[in-house]
């Protein structure tokens, strides 16, 4: 499959993904924010992994977990908004996206709010 093709599903993929979970982030909270930061599948399009952002942080754990007993959930809502797109829902499998924290947590060191030690 062309990279181009593939770019194309990751795209769909991420964009209904994230209005799925922004839907669902306001039923079980107002001001959670789920972002899906990443989506890349196999060339067979048979298996997804996303990248899933939480804020405020606190809630990752909880949200993480919840996410995780909901996959088939997840799935059918998915299937049920690109049914007419892709033939196949890929299979879904989540993953936390920390790298905005160790971008602050470098952030913080660089001004010297870190636990780095002077030199």
């Amino acid at each position: 499959m062309d990279s181009k093709r593939l770019q194309r599903v990751n795209q769909l993929l991420q964009e209904e993904l994230a209005d799925i979970f922004r839907i669902e982030a306001n039923k079980i909270k107002q001001g959670l924010l789920i972002s899906v930061t990443e989506v890349r599948t196999v060339q067979d399009l048979s298996i997804a992994k996303i990248f899933i952002s939480v804020f405020p942080t606190q809630y990752r754990n909880s949200m993480m977990n919840a996410i995780h007993e909901n996959v088939p959930y997840y799935r059918k809502k998915l299937g049920e908004r690109i049914g007419k797109q892709m033939r196949i829902v890929p299979e879904l499998h989540f993953f936390t996206d920390d790298s905005l924290d160790r971008v602050d947590t470098i952030e913080r060191e660089l001004k010297g709010q870190g636990n780095n030690p002077e030199l």
